[in-house]
């Protein structure tokens, strides 16, 4: 396990998070470039170990209800890939991180792209734009209407 210190060593390794002290001796990290609410990667790390990166933004992580994974026993390489991992969830647009990109094709070889971007997708025939829409399910529920199916 690593040492209070060590940790502390290993998350100032990323400029990117400012360091804020807290009650009881505890420590947080803030990433003020987040693109989301969430702020706090590193929260309540304490003087005996104990402590908890945010992951709520990441899929391959098992996390608390709060999205919180607990790194008292975490080695510097499990810490160090948590803490980027973190940065990098909060980082990353709704359409970066599950990109979408699909082609449409109706029976008269017509084709759209359906596109994700921002917080939205998007239909496309050719470079104009034909459609936007707030999910997946209603984007595609409109193409379907109109005949095409994906390719």
């Amino acid at each position: 396990m690593l040492s209070f210190e060590e940790k502390i060593a290993i998350i100032e390794e990323f400029a990117q998070l400012e360091k804020k002290e807290v009650s009881l001796g505890r420590v947080n990290f803030h990433f003020e470039n987040s693109l989301y609410d969430k702020k706090n990667i590193v929260y309540h790390l304490h003087p005996n170990g104990n402590g908890f990166v945010y992951a709520g933004e990441l899929e391959d992580y098992p996390t608390d209800s709060k999205g919180m994974i607990n790194i008292r026993d975490f080695e510097a390489d499990e810490l160090r890939n948590l803490v980027q991992d973190a940065i990098e969830s909060l980082s990353a647009t709704p359409a970066e991180k599950n990109p979408v990109l699909e082609e449409w094709m109706n029976d008269y070889d017509q084709s759209l792209v359906l596109m994700r971007e921002e917080d939205g997708y998007n239909v496309y025939a050719d470079e104009a734009l034909e459609g936007t829409f707030n999910s997946y399910e209603e984007a595609a529920n409109f193409l379907e209407q109109e005949g095409f199916s994906r390719v």
